[in-house]
């Protein structure tokens, strides 16, 4: 590892969560030391490397302590699902704002921002999108990470602070459904896109796919290709174990829109 591609001090928000967890392991080669965050329990610091702090995104003061000493964050922190918009407001709406904040404060200039597909849910499977597609969010969920690409934005202009939002798509061992062989993005390939964005140079604000090499592709992949991942994994090595599982009816959101049935989630009050 060259001293160009080391962090002194990376935050990694979300530490607990599913992908949290996975980058845990494998960003310790890209930080001298790697400070994880997380509202829920985590697991102890291993070695001198980790530093581990909880941390509540929707306290601004303790958020502000987070970020003191950073260099770099990637922010995975916050809901992931979709849920009542009081929910989604206090951990990725004001949590995104008090990030962005502190780095500010602290002289924090690069962010890896884990945006969404479901900022751009309500497209149809048919279209083919690339980095600069109006947002058409799926819920309250999807307005969230639009609203933290626009915050980002914003950041950058007025502060100079770069981001690299990533839309991740679907992250997990492998695809679940046929929704999956379109948007599935492998650990690997997820480690890699977000080493990218650490280290390339002079990124401003990008907006990526967070997507493998998947066969029949819905999303342009001309904008990560501009900060240097080339995706590795193909979910065509289990399109054959899908094809087999049953399909959802043609007219279905799993069927119809990018981002499935998030498209169909809510509302919650009823």
């Amino acid at each position: 590892m060259t001293e160009r591609q080391t962090k002194q001090r990376l935050l990694l928000t979300g530490a607990a969560g599913g992908l949290g967890r996975v980058l845990r392991e494998h960003l310790k080669p890209f930080a001298r030391t790697l400070r994880l965050s997380d509202r829920a329990d985590m697991a102890p610091a291993c070695g001198p490397e980790e530093e581990v702090q909880v941390c509540d995104l929707s306290d601004k003061q303790a958020v502000d302590a987070l970020v003191a000493g950073c260099d770099a964050i990637v922010h995975l922190g916050g809901i992931s699902v979709e849920r009542p918009f009081e929910e989604i407001l206090e951990a990725n709406i004001r949590g995104v704002f008090h990030l962005y904040e502190a780095a500010r404060r602290h002289g924090v200039k690069r962010v890896v921002f884990a945006s969404s597909n479901h900022v751009i849910g309500f497209y149809r499977q048919t279209e083919f999108l690339d980095h600069q597609a109006p947002h058409r969010p799926d819920g309250y969920y999807g307005l969230s990470k639009a609203f933290g690409e626009d915050l980002s934005r914003f950041y950058f202009d007025r502060y100079g602070i770069e981001t690299v939002c990533i839309r991740i798509g679907s992250s997990f061992p492998e695809p679940r459904d046929h929704r999956m062989l379109h948007t599935w993005l492998s650990y690997g390939d997820l480690t890699e896109l977000v080493r990218c964005a650490l280290f390339a140079p002079e990124v401003g604000h990008a907006v990526v796919y967070g997507v493998s090499d998947n066969p029949g592709a819905w999303w342009d992949a001309g904008a990560g290709a501009r900060i240097g991942f080339q995706p590795r994994d193909s979910s065509q090595a289990f399109q054959a174990r899908i094809d087999a599982l049953p399909r959802p009816p043609a007219d279905a959101p799993a069927a119809v829109y990018q981002g499935g049935n998030f498209c169909a989630a809510g509302p919650f009050e009823d």
